[in-house]
């Protein structure tokens, strides 16, 4: 099991707003909260990886077809989880690559919904379950 997924930003304050908001919905609370830095944990004490963003030290363009991180994918407990952090991306003006549906491509049960953070990175909320 990861301990935990570091990402750089070019901007910590959007991206703690951005996160603040969203990781509720994902099943994580806030671990660590400096100037420098940030942190979730899966939340009410669950075994699972911590996210850490950090500010970037060099400015660039990301992008999840160059090498590197490609996208963070977050098990969440119901379809209904999948839709309603599908409405929260919505509200944000983030865009959607896809919206809730399933993925036959995948191993079943696969149900999804794939977004970009306000910094390009690819987000998706999945649930491995048929329950709603």
């Amino acid at each position: 099991m990861l301990g935990h997924i570091g990402i750089n930003v070019p901007d910590l304050d959007t991206a703690r707003s951005y996160y603040d908001e969203i990781m509720p919905l994902l099943g994580f609370e806030p671990f660590v909260s400096r100037d420098d830095e940030f942190a979730y944990k899966p939340a009410a004490n669950k075994r699972g990886t911590y996210l850490f963003v950090y500010p970037a030290a060099h400015a660039g363009d990301y992008s999840r077809h160059r090498t590197g991180l490609q996208h963070l994918a977050f098990m969440v407990p119901t379809r209904g989880s999948v839709h309603a952090i599908h409405e929260l991306a919505v509200a944000l003006g983030n865009e959607v690559l896809h919206s809730p549906q399933e993925f036959p491509q995948y191993p079943p049960p696969y149900f999804a919904t794939f977004w970009l953070d306000p910094f390009g990175i690819m987000l998706e909320a999945v649930c491995h379950h048929d329950r709603d």
